[in-house]
């Protein structure tokens, strides 16, 4: 029997192969035997990531697939021709090879903003968060401007059945799999119940484009600003997916006085409340009610959207550990429950499903 070591092995060493041979046909000959080729972490596909050192010239990063590629094909090659229209800076596509399954990007570096914002001040901090928000209003507008059928995320989108699914994969992965909780009939037909409450009502809120993982880890700091990777799974979904995603990120710590300015500063870049408010107002005291109302039901959407993305989180969480044998995520856990437990306790809809949660989850107790 092959062992999960001699497995790797094995993919190591054709990862390699594949990468002299494409460096060899870019007419990089020399370089190809004197690369230093150097293992990334990745994200969790199938795709591995390695930085190519060479002697006189820029690094760059090598994506490998599992096996060939159609590149014109790639949700990745696709959507980074949208975001670069639009644009927001995201890596340069160097070069690829369809037949050897790799894609040669810009070097980024290995700054990421989860590692950026453990050594920044304070007004370093909010800079480049703002800048991360920033980028969030440029996606959803220009993303209203650009839109296609050319472009793959306009034929996919957050509907009832994918939301419900991640709630599902969070019931199965993380609870069952990895708590080991023993759901009754009962308690399945309450989580049932709440999900589809819950997945219906985010389902039908205003639709853009989202990135859809946008978070500290998919944001790199690079020639002093951030760059977006990760953008493959972009799709169309709630106008509060991505800024739940950043905000209630399970990788960093926000203060509710952070997260209230950066919902204020998106709030005021996106224009939101004057869009939304029918006709003109009667009066400076109409438009400010107007305005705080509107607000208020963003804050409450975005609260929505956070307990269905930390779910889905949690059930990733789970899988990597439990399926996957990858326990790297654990550690990222108990702040991603903090998150749940804030949310559910902040609104009366939730009370069923918190107790049903808080059964099997004494975090949320």
């Amino acid at each position: 029997m092959t062992s999960i070591g001699d497995r790797r092995t094995v993919v190591a060493s054709d990862a390699r192969a594949r990468i002299e041979r494409f460096l060899a046909d870019a007419g990089l000959q020399a370089q190809a035997r004197a690369a230093r080729v150097v293992p990334l972490t990745g994200d969790a596909s199938d795709r591995q990531y390695f930085r190519i050192l060479v002697r006189d010239g820029p690094s760059q990063v090598l994506a490998v697939h599992a096996g060939a590629i159609q590149f014109d094909a790639l949700p990745f090659v696709n959507v980074a021709r949208l975001l670069g229209a639009m644009p927001v800076p995201v890596p340069r596509i160097l070069d690829h090879s369809d037949a050897l399954g790799i894609i040669a990007l810009e070097d980024l570096g290995d700054v990421t903003l989860q590692a950026h914002v453990g050594a920044a001040s304070e007004a370093e901090h909010a800079a480049v968060y703002r800048e991360a928000v920033g980028f969030i209003t440029t996606i959803q507008r220009r993303g209203r401007e650009l839109a296609s059928p050319a472009y793959v995320p306009y034929g996919i989108a957050f509907d009832v059945e994918k939301l419900t699914w991640e709630l599902q994969f969070f019931a199965k992965h993380f609870l069952e799999a990895y708590r080991g909780a023993a759901l009754g009939a009962a308690a399945r037909e309450a989580l049932t119940r709440e999900f589809a409450t819950l997945a219906e009502q985010l389902a039908s809120e205003p639709r853009v484009l989202c990135h859809r993982d946008y978070h500290s880890r998919n944001l790199m700091v690079h020639g002093g600003r951030l760059h977006i990777i990760d953008f493959q799974d972009a799709r169309l979904g709630p106008d509060t997916y991505d800024l739940a995603s950043l905000l209630r990120d399970s990788y960093v710590d926000f203060s509710e006085t952070q997260v209230d300015d950066l919902i204020a500063f998106f709030l005021a870049r996106r224009g939101a409340s004057a869009a939304s408010a029918p006709g003109a107002p009667a009066s400076v005291a109409e438009a400010e009610r107007r305005r705080e109302a509107d607000d208020r039901d963003f804050r409450r959407r975005f609260d929505l959207m956070a307990v269905q993305r930390n779910l889905k989180a949690l059930g990733t969480f789970g899988f990597q550990t439990t399926a996957r044998g990858n326990t790297v995520y654990i550690q990222y856990i108990p702040r991603t429950l903090n998150y749940v437990r804030a949310n559910l306790a902040r609104y009366e809809r939730f009370g069923r499903l918190r107790d049903v949660l808080a059964e099997h989850l004494e975090e949320l107790r």
